[in-house]
C-alpha cells in the first residue's frame, strides 16, 4: 500500500464533475474507480485529471506535496474539499497568486456532494519540464 505524507481523507461518496474554467473541459469522477492513477492523494483533483490529461496540471514533484506547481483555484465547491493540511499550507504560502480558494490539486479531495469548478492560473508552469 502506498504511503502518504499527510492523513488521507475519505474518498468521495458520490459521482460529481470537475470543470476546468480555463478550458471548459469536464471530468467525471466515479468514486468506485478511486484512485485513478498515481499522482496525488487518491480522489484528489490531480489524481482525477492526470489520468485523462497528464499535462493539463503541472506537478513537478509527481503529486506528493513537495512543491506548489499544481496550484489551482477552486472557484465552485471549495467547501466540499478536505481541510488543508499543515504541509499543504506551507507550500501554498510559497505560491504566487495565492487566493482564499487556492489549493494544491494533489492534496485537494472533494467529497462529491457537488460539482467542482477550478481555474488553473496561467503562470502556473513547470519550468523544469519546459
Amino acid at each position: 500500500m502506498r504511503k502518504y505524507r499527510v492523513p488521507v481523507p475519505p474518498a468521495p461518496k458520490n459521482k460529481y464533475t470537475i470543470t476546468i474554467q480555463n478550458t471548459g473541459e469536464v471530468f467525471e469522477v466515479d468514486p468506485t474507480k478511486v484512485p485513478y492513477g498515481r499522482h496525488g492523494i487518491p480522489g484528489s483533483i490531480l489524481d482525477t485529471i492526470s489520468t485523462s490529461n497528464a499535462d493539463l496540471i503541472d506537478h513537478a514533484c509527481g503529486g506528493v506535496q513537495a512543491c506548489c506547481t499544481c496550484h489551482v483555484v477552486v472557484e465552485k465547491g471549495f467547501d466540499t474539499c478536505n481541510e488543508i493540511s499543515d504541509r499543504e499550507d506551507d507550500y501554498l504560502d510559497e505560491t504566487p497568486g495565492l487566493t482564499l480558494k487556492s489549493r494544491l490539486s494533489c492534496a485537494c479531495v472533494p467529497d462529491g456532494s457537488e460539482d467542482i469548478v477550478i481555474r488553473i492560473p496561467g503562470w502556473n508552469r513547470n519550468e523544469v519540464k519546459e
